[in-house]
């Protein structure tokens, strides 16, 4: 299973990627993501994490391979 990675050093709160990922980030008070429960990406919802990897303008998002 993979799972989303935030970079806290990087973001810097813009909320793109809560925007494109709903089912697994919300945003805080400030903007900054947050996550609704786990951090683990179903497979149905794969292609939309990659599509918020890729968007996020400070490259703070990765998907992380976890056995």
């Amino acid at each position: 299973m993979k799972t989303m990675h935030i970079d806290w050093t990087a973001c810097d709160g813009r909320g793109l990627c809560a925007e494109l990922l709903p089912e697994l980030l919300t945003t805080d008070d400030w903007g900054y993501p947050a996550a609704r429960a786990s951090m683990g990406v179903p497979g149905e919802l794969e292609s939309a994490a990659k599509l918020a990897v890729d968007r996020c303008p400070a490259l703070a998002l990765r998907l992380v391979v976890r056995s």
